[in-house]
């Protein structure tokens, strides 16, 4: 969804002055960027506006999506100490994404709604390298 909505006008728009994770929480916000190519084109679904890292920013981990670079850690997690300090994630912290989909539900009728969800290496890849990478060493060490 992502990739598909930056083309869209509409898309940047909204997002103007807005960080990405902050549009990912905002249900009124998320809706609408998911709703946008199914109003515009009449895709055969619409694809959920989120992020594979708003569980972890959610749950308090430090972690910023830069723009032109993606998720950035502010520490990555490499030592037992580090994951033994992870702070844990309690479900009713992601109930914005909920009230979205709940949201979207209402709008879309008949219009299916896909999710999408990071692989845990892609998460842990991320906690690890501290953020995207082309060889991922630090993970794979």
């Amino acid at each position: 969804m992502r990739q598909a909505g930056r083309s869209l006008p509409e898309y940047r728009s909204v997002r103007e002055g807005v960080p990405m994770l902050e549009s990912c929480l905002t249900p009124d916000l998320a809706c609408e960027i998911t709703l946008q190519p199914v109003h515009r084109h009449g895709v055969d679904a619409a694809i959920l506006y989120s992020d594979i890292v708003v569980p972890l920013y959610v749950a308090g981990v430090d972690v910023d999506i830069v723009p032109g670079t993606g998720p950035v850690l502010g520490k990555p997690v490499r030592t037992a100490a580090d994951v033994a300090a992870m702070p844990v994630l309690d479900p009713s912290q992601v109930d914005p994404v909920a009230d979205t989909i709940s949201m979207l539900i209402t709008e879309l009728g008949d219009t299916p709604l896909i999710g999408f969800a990071g692989a845990p290496f892609t998460l842990a890849s991320y906690l690890i390298e501290g953020g995207p990478s082309r060889q991922y060493l630090a993970p794979r060490r």
